[in-house]
């Protein structure tokens, strides 16, 4: 392989550590070229979760910043690094004071401490129409816009002693490195940048009332932030969406990309941002890219459900402190449900697969996102709609089965009416893709064939700004083209 930085001859591939970190775990895959394909190894897993702090869902950052460098240190112990990249969710975000201590909690985005802030900014701020002709960003009750405005009216204090507004991944680079530096497809994510521009819009900012100081320039993918035990910190897409999407292998404009984890994100590359009226009442949204691109999209409850449901099978609370007496009434209805059985996600989909019946409810319906019990959510909603709710575990599933794939159809009728284009193929991407009889149920609901791989292609996005950062590859294609499914 050509050395694509300055064209000097053949050159050794490089090992790159790719810390991919969701919802619920987090991996550690480094990445290598050998004859033109990327390889991935993964060395390090950990759980992720929430916690209660000061009457709030929170992630435990510090237990987070501990499993990454502990990950780290995994794959330096089997060889030497070339560079690290995280990437993570979008939307949250911990604060800082001038001495660069917390001075926030790192409130999770399923908190529901945002309930009517969209209404009171819209009241006594801009209304939506406004907001999303500036940065083009759906209506989402976590979106960080109304974390903050929330947190204003609690917390004033807070934001008075910040000095800097850090995203996730942000603030866990910085435990790396010491260095602060903002990166464009995360913060993109907080709807408080010009879709257009792809800066900060500092008025937004100012009419909503915040400190404009807290936010710093922006950097975009393959930046240097620094370096943690002699190993350069590189930004890649820093949001996972970002990272997942640049690995999609699609064979022609016709294809719509699906990532399929703890969200479903079904959308396409876009040149511009889409900002008409029409996208805005269909809430798709526009994602700042890698190079300048844009994610144009719908956000959809996703796996979140199934592997809700599947934490509350087998007795495991999400958030440490809830309340698991709805969880308990709800499994009570299921008949066949065993306690003390550890149900993995391919049983849950031989059951739903083998099930009968199944009716169809909103996956996008506001009850869903952070609910007492899913089982006992997704049980209400069925019963609402006029059928018989679910009494065993297979038509529950079923129930979450079919209500995705209808949503991921009516997705791509509304992107498809959007855009004027015709679709002819999905590729999805991450986890999800392993779900045959999810695979099977999107192909016959949307009538498009669909395309199933790489898993990890959050992790493989990440690896490829960073190869593409060293000079592995000359840019996007080449190393979209040494994809392996």
């Amino acid at each position: 392989m050509q050395n694509a930085s300055n064209g000097t001859g053949p050159r050794k591939s490089g090992r790159y550590l790719a810390i991919d970190i969701g919802a619920s775990s987090g991996r550690h895959i480094a990445g290598t070229v050998e004859n033109g394909r990327i390889k991935l190894e993964e060395v390090y897993r950990f759980d992720n979760s929430q916690t209660t702090v000061n009457g709030h869902e929170c992630w435990n950052i510090e237990k987070l910043a501990a499993s990454v460098k502990a990950g780290i240190d995994a794959a330096l112990a089997k060889g030497p690094l070339d560079s690290i990249g995280i990437d993570t969710w979008g939307v949250d975000f911990v604060l800082l004071d001038e001495n660069l201590q917390l001075c926030s909690d790192a409130v999770a985005y399923r908190d529901p401490r945002t309930a009517g802030a969209d209404a009171e900014i819209e009241k006594d701020v801009l209304s939506f129409a406004e907001l999303y002709s500036r940065t083009g960003i759906q209506k989402a009750q976590f979106n960080t816009v109304y974390q903050l405005w929330a947190l204003k009216k609690e917390h004033p204090e807070q934001l008075e002693k910040a000095a800097h507004f850090l995203t996730i991944p942000e603030y866990l680079n910085f435990t790396l490195t010491g260095k602060i530096v903002h990166e464009y497809t995360d913060s993109s994510t907080t709807s408080l940048l010009d879709a257009k521009t792809k800066d900060w819009d500092f008025d937004l900012i100012g009419k909503l009332g915040l400190p404009k100081r807290i936010f710093g320039r922006l950097e975009m993918p393959g930046a240097t932030v620094g370096e943690y035990k002699g190993v350069k910190v590189i930004l890649p897409a820093m949001h996972d969406t970002g990272s997942a999407y640049l690995a999609v292998p699609a064979r022609d404009s016709g294809a719509v990309y699906l990532s399929s984890g703890t969200w479903s994100l079904l959308g396409v590359e876009m040149q511009e941002p889409v900002l008409s009226r029409e996208a805005m009442a269909a809430n798709f949204t526009n994602e700042g890219g890698a190079w300048g691109r844009y994610r144009f999209l719908k956000n959809i409850m996703g796996l979140w459900m199934i592997q809700s449901i599947r934490r509350e099978l087998n007795g495991v609370n999400y958030v440490d402190g809830k309340a698991a007496d709805a969880t308990e009434a709800a499994l009570a209805c299921l008949k066949d449900r065993v306690p003390g059985h550890e149900y993995s996600f391919p049983e849950l989909s031989a059951l739903a697969r083998n099930a009968q019946g199944g009716c169809v409810v909103d996956v996008n319906d506001a009850r869903f996102l952070n609910p007492q019990s899913m089982a006992g959510e997704v049980a209400a909603a069925v019963r609402e709609s006029g059928n018989p709710p679910p009494e065993t575990v297979g038509e529950l599933m079923k129930t979450v089965y079919l209500s995705l794939a209808d949503c991921y159809r009516r997705a791509i009728d509304g992107l498809s009416s959007i855009t004027g284009r015709k679709y002819t193929s999905i590729n999805i991407v991450g986890g999800g893709c392993r779900d045959a009889y999810l695979n099977e149920l999107t192909a016959a609901a949307t009538g498009l064939e669909v395309s199933a791989g790489p898993v990890e292609g959050t992790a493989i996005g990440n690896l490829i700004v960073q190869m593409i950062a060293s000079g592995e590859f000359s840019g996007l294609e080449e190393a979209r083209a040494a994809i392996e499914k």
